[in-house]
């Protein structure tokens, strides 16, 4: 099979903006454990620094929201439903799980507090199940 120039410069675009997501959600990452670390192990609970922090934090997470979006559109339109079908997964699961999870706590069915990591981990592992799944569908 031959490769058209199109398909290279669109592979060679698509590559740029995954890289260029990767930079951004490390970003994210490494300013969110500053912000929920640092006032305890860095600024000792400066309220000034913490604010700092948080608001650098979602400036991070715009720039990870924009870069997803710029990926997205790199993407062929199999890619495209691939992932649509798996965000929309993910955001069903992520709803219906939040909710359930904070009703259990606040009606003290279970013992501890509901934590939004937990929430966050159940949206990424459905999220990339859901990624290989539609992956493997459209092979």
């Amino acid at each position: 099979m031959i490769e058209s120039n199109s398909d290279r410069v669109g592979r060679r675009h698509e590559k740029r903006a995954t890289v260029h997501l990767a930079a951004w959600t490390l970003l994210w990452l490494i300013t969110l454990a500053a912000a929920v670390l640092g006032p305890r192990l860095i600024w000792d609970g400066d309220t000034r620094f913490t604010t700092l922090a948080v608001f650098i934090n979602f400036a991070a997470g715009v720039g990870m929201v924009l870069a997803n979006r710029r990926l997205f559109r790199n993407l062929d339109e199999l890619q495209q439903k691939v992932q649509l079908e798996a965000m929309a997964t993910s955001l069903g699961v992520g709803l219906v799980f939040g909710f359930t999870y904070s009703t259990l706590d606040q009606t003290n069915l279970i013992s501890g507090d509901a934590e939004i990591g937990a929430l966050a981990i159940v949206m990424g592992l459905t999220y990339f199940i859901a990624t290989m799944t539609g992956l493997r569908r459209y092979r």
